[in-house]
C-alpha cells in the first residue's frame, strides 16, 4: 500500500472524508517531512504507515470529537513539524490557521509545506509564553490546540491565555492523560478554563491509544499569565 491507501485505511469510519486532492497533499507532505528531515530534527516516525497513522490519522481524529465551524481561527501551540496543525488545515482548509514554533528552523519547513501544497496560514516565530502575552494573540482564538508539547499543568498555562472566552484549548495527549488531568486541574481553574470533554481512542493498524482533552474558557485568564519559562519551570501551576 502506498501512504494514500494507508491513510484511508487508517481514517475508516472518521467523520472527515478525505477527497483525492487532500490525500495528494498528504502524500506530498510526508515526502517533504522526510527529506527535511535528514536536515533538521522533525519527526522519529518516518516511514509510511507510522507517519500516516501516528500522525496524520492521529491529528484528523480531533474531528471526530470536537465541531470546528466554518472559518474558525485556530493557533496550532509548538507547532513542531506541523502537526496537527497543518493537516487539519488540509481537511478544512476554511480554518483561519496560525502555527507557532519557537524554532525559526521548523518554521521554514512548515513555510515550504504551506506553499507546496498552496495553503495559507500565518507563522509566528515565538515562545509560547511570550506569545500568550502578545496583546494581538491573547484570548483571540476560537481554538487552541496543541499536541505533544508539555504535561497538562503546563501546557494549561502556554495555551488558555490564546483561548477567548466561550472558545476551546484542546489537548492531543497519549495513554496517561487521566494522570496529567489530576495535575493539571488546578492550572486550567486557574487560568478560566474548565474540562468540557476527554475522549479516549485507539488509533487503527496498532498506533495506540490516544486521548483528546477539550477543555472550554469560562473566565478569562489572569494578567500575570502565562509567567516566565523559568517560572513555569521552576513551579508549575
Amino acid at each position: 500500500m502506498d501512504i494514500k491507501e494507508i491513510i484511508k485505511s487508517a481514517t475508516t469510519g472518521y467523520k472527515i472524508q478525505l477527497t483525492d486532492i487532500q490525500l495528494k497533499q498528504l502524500e506530498r507532505y510526508f515526502r517533504l517531512l522526510v527529506e527535511w528531515n535528514e536536515k533538521i530534527n522533525l519527526t522519529a516516525i518516518t516511514d509510511e504507515q507510522g507517519v500516516a497513522v501516528k500522525h496524520f490519522a492521529d491529528s484528523l481524529a480531533l474531528f471526530n470529537y470536537v465541531d470546528i465551524p466554518e472559518n474558525s481561527t485556530i493557533i496550532d501551540v509548538g507547532t513542531g513539524a506541523g502537526f496537527p496543525g497543518i493537516v487539519l488545515k488540509i481537511a478544512h482548509p476554511d480554518i483561519r490557521l496560525t502555527l507557532l514554533d519557537s524554532l525559526q528552523k521548523r518554521l521554514n519547513f512548515l513555510d515550504t509545506v504551506l506553499s507546496e501544497l498552496s495553503l495559507d496560514a500565518t507563522l509566528i516565530h515565538s515562545r509560547a509564553e511570550d506569545g500568550g502575552q502578545d496583546i494581538d494573540l491573547r484570548e483571540s482564538f476560537d481554538f487552541v490546540v496543541s499536541r505533544a508539547v508539555a504535561r497538562m499543568n503546563v501546557l494549561a498555562e502556554y495555551c488558555l491565555p490564546y483561548t477567548r472566552l466561550s472558545g476551546s484549548f484542546i489537548a492531543l495527549k497519549g495513554p496517561d492523560a487521566e494522570n496529567e488531568n489530576a495535575d493539571g486541574k488546578k492550572a486550567i481553574q486557574t487560568l478560566g478554563g474548565k474540562i468540557k470533554n476527554i475522549h479516549t481512542f485507539s488509533l487503527s493498524l496498532d498506533g495506540g491509544e490516544r486521548t483528546i482533552i477539550e477543555i472550554e474558557k469560562i473566565a478569562p485568564t489572569p494578567d500575570k499569565y502565562p509567567r516566565s519559562y523559568g517560572k513555569i519551570k521552576a513551579k508549575p501551576l
